[in-house]
């Protein structure tokens, strides 16, 4: 089905990026990969067993400049699938956070993915034809006190995916909203948030929610929340006040809840 199809995978050095480029690799789509690790490079060795051809780029997507070297990896090539999977959290108290680690949130998750999808959408488009799978997140239902930049930028990834879907509708390019939970993933660890009840429970399998995203992508639905539990959150966020939500979420985010 994807043979000698293109699929671009940001954030693909671990995580759900990771999984997403191998649910990609398995079908056979050639992939372009991007993150700002040198680790890539080896995930790249990795996914060229199944086959396909697989180029890493490593750079800097909360930069205008690192979005426009991945665009220049891709060079002309069209691209069949987009998925614009990468971003990154940050716990804490807001006014104890440093700005500039703030700032790298905002940039990474809102303005190089919006940046990605703006130069890759329209390509797509003068073609009419191509995909584009946006990893948001449950987080973006509910204020996220002590992680609060993290979940309103996920709000916003999540807003801006059902505008664009609506968009695009009379057009050949899909959209599609990838809303998972708390996966087990290094994005705790990274967000200082060990010392929380969320970075220390249980999480979602990682690949599986990749691949709930994956095939979601590829049947051109608008979104998908993964896992039972997830849905449920969900689904009651939407009839929960925000002021509710946001002392809920203080329960999981705020530093000193892990369990000892």
């Amino acid at each position: 089905m994807a043979a000698n199809q293109l699929a671009v995978v940001t954030g693909a050095s671990t995580g759900i990026g990771l999984e997403l480029a191998r649910c990609c690799a398995q079908v056979g789509f050639n992939l372009v990969i991007a993150a700002d690790e040198t680790a890539i490079e080896g995930v790249a060795v990795d996914l060229r067993r199944f086959g396909g051809s697989v180029e890493p780029v490593e750079t800097d997507l909360a930069t205008i400049e690192g979005v426009d070297k991945l665009c220049a990896a891709i060079a002309d090539r069209p691209i069949d699938a987009l998925l614009a999977n990468a971003g990154i959290g940050l716990g804490r108290a807001f006014l104890d956070q440093d700005f500039q680690r703030i700032r790298h949130v905002v940039d990474t998750n809102i303005t190089g993915t919006l940046y990605l999808i703006h130069r890759a959408g329209n390509a797509m488009l003068r073609r009419n034809s191509g995909r584009i799978l946006i990893t948001g997140s449950i987080a973006g239902f509910m204020p996220g006190s002590f992680e609060a930049v993290y979940n309103a930028s996920k709000a916003f990834l999540d807003s801006f995916s059902f505008a664009l879907r609506e968009e695009l509708r009379d057009s050949g390019v899909t959209v599609t909203c990838l809303m998972p939970g708390a996966t087990d993933t290094e994005f705790f660890r990274r967000a200082d948030m060990m010392d929380t009840k969320v970075g220390t429970e249980q999480k979602d399998d990682a690949y599986e929610v990749a691949k709930a995203g994956f095939d979601a992508m590829l049947r051109g639905e608008a979104d998908i929340v993964t896992g039972l539990k997830n849905k449920i959150q969900a689904t009651v966020a939407t009839i929960t006040p925000n002021e509710m939500l946001a002392k809920q979420h203080r329960k999981l985010a705020e530093p000193g809840t892990a369990k000892s």
